[in-house]
C-alpha cells in the first residue's frame, strides 16, 4: 500500500520571514511578496534570490520498475532515465487533455515528482490506482520534504540536494515547437526546483535574498512558460500551449491521449492558441486571471495568467480562439492588450 497522503496545505515557515505577505488561491501557503516585489524580482532575474515553492507537492516512487511504469503511463522518454537527469512529463486523459504535470528526476533508488499544489493528492491516488502488479510504490512524502525554486540551469551534482531542472524551452527528445524555436523569450530563464528535508527549508535558504511567487509568475510569464491550472482548463490539449516541446515524446510507445496527440500535430491544428498580452499599463489594477478576452465585443478566450513585470509592465498569458486575427489589439477587463503570437495558428 502507498503512504497516506500530506495534508493538503502546508503553510510555509518562510512566511515569518521580515515583509512576507502571504499569496492568493493555490499560493497562500507561500509568500507573495516580501515587501518590494519588484527588486525581488530584478533580484530573481539576476540569478540571486530564491524562491519559497515549499507548497508544491513531493511524491516518491520507489522500486525496480518504477521507470519504466512512469514511461508507459505519460507522456515522455523516462525508460533508462541518468540519475540526477531531470524530465518533464504529463499524464493525459483518455481524449488527450492534460490532466496532471509531473516534474521528475530519479537519483538511482528513487524517482522524485514534484507537483502543483492541488494536483498532489489526485496524481498520487491515480498512479497508485495504475501499479497493478508492478513494483512499484508511491508516496507523498510533503510533509517530509519542501521545495525552493532557484534560477540555476543546470542538474543537481552528487554531493548536492537534489534538484529538477526546468528543461524550458528547449526541444526535449523527438518532440516539436508550436512556436519560435530561435529566438525564444524563454531562453533568457533559468530554473530549477531544489527538493530538501522540509526541517532544513530555512538553512537551505541560507544568506540568499528571498524572492515571492509575484516575482517568480511575472518571470514565468514573460518566458511563456505553461503552469499548470493556469494554462490549462478541462479541454487543454498539449498543442494550444506549446508544451509539446519539454513534455512529449511523439515516437515513444502507447500512453494513454496518444492518439489525439498523434492526431492534431499530423493532420489537424489545435482549436485554440495560447498568446502572450501587454497590456495597458496607464491603471493600477490588473485584470483578475480568468476573465474574458475580448474582440470587437465579442469573448474570443480568457486571461490564463497575469503579472507585473519589472520592465514590461502588465503582462499575461492568454487562450484565444486559433482564428483570432494575429494583429488584432484586444481587451481584457476593459484594458487594451496587444498581442504576441506564442503559438502559430
Amino acid at each position: 500500500m502507498s503512504t497516506p497522503a500530506a495534508p493538503t496545505t502546508v503553510r510555509s515557515p518562510l512566511l515569518g520571514a521580515p515583509g512576507a505577505v502571504a499569496g492568493e488561491g493555490v499560493d497562500a501557503p507561500v509568500a507573495a511578496h516580501y515587501g518590494d516585489p519588484m527588486r525581488e524580482q530584478r533580484l530573481l532575474a539576476e540569478g540571486l534570490a530564491v524562491v519559497d515553492l515549499s507548497h508544491r507537492r513531493v511524491l516518491t516512487v520507489t522500486g525496480p520498475d518504477r521507470l519504466t511504469w512512469l514511461h508507459s503511463l505519460t507522456t515522455q522518454q523516462l525508460a533508462g532515465l541518468a540519475p540526477r537527469t531531470s524530465a518533464e512529463t504529463l499524464v493525459l486523459s483518455p481524449k488527450g487533455h492534460v490532466e496532471h504535470d509531473l516534474h521528475l528526476v530519479d537519483d538511482g533508488e528513487t524517482t522524485w515528482v514534484t507537483t502543483e499544489p492541488q494536483d498532489g493528492e489526485p496524481l498520487r491516488a491515480w498512479l497508485d490506482s495504475m501499479r497493478f502488479m508492478l513494483r512499484v510504490e508511491v508516496a507523498d512524502v510533503t510533509d517530509r520534504f519542501a521545495v525552493l525554486g532557484e534560477p540555476y540551469g543546470v542538474e543537481s551534482a552528487p554531493g548536492e540536494p537534489l534538484a529538477w531542472r526546468d528543461p524550458w524551452p528547449a526541444l526535449v527528445g523527438d518532440t516539436a515547437a508550436y512556436g519560435p524555436v530561435e529566438g525564444h523569450p524563454g531562453a533568457d530563464r533559468t530554473w530549477r526546483e531544489l527538493i530538501v528535508p522540509r526541517e532544513g527549508l530555512a538553512a537551505a535558504v541560507g544568506d540568499r535574498p528571498l524572492a515571492g511567487s509575484w516575482a517568480a509568475e511575472a518571470l514565468r510569464v514573460a518566458a511563456w512558460r505553461p503552469r499548470l491550472g493556469f494554462e490549462t482548463d478541462h479541454r487543454t490539449i498539449v498543442h494550444e500551449v506549446d508544451w509539446l516541446r519539454t513534455a512529449v515524446h511523439l515516437h515513444k510507445g502507447c500512453y494513454r491521449g496518444q492518439e489525439t496527440v498523434a492526431r492534431v500535430h499530423n493532420l489537424g491544428r489545435p482549436p485554440r492558441r495560447l498568446v502572450f498580452l501587454h497590456l495597458d499599463g496607464s491603471g493600477h489594477v490588473l485584470p483578475e486571471r480568468g476573465s474574458e478576452v475580448v474582440l470587437d465585443g465579442r469573448a474570443v478566450g480568457f486571461l490564463t495568467s497575469v503579472a507585473r513585470h519589472h520592465e514590461d509592465g502588465p503582462i499575461g498569458l492568454a487562450l484565444v480562439k486559433r482564428s483570432t486575427l494575429v494583429d488584432a489589439t484586444l481587451s481584457v477587463a476593459g484594458i487594451a492588450a496587444a498581442q504576441t503570437v506564442v503559438v502559430t495558428p
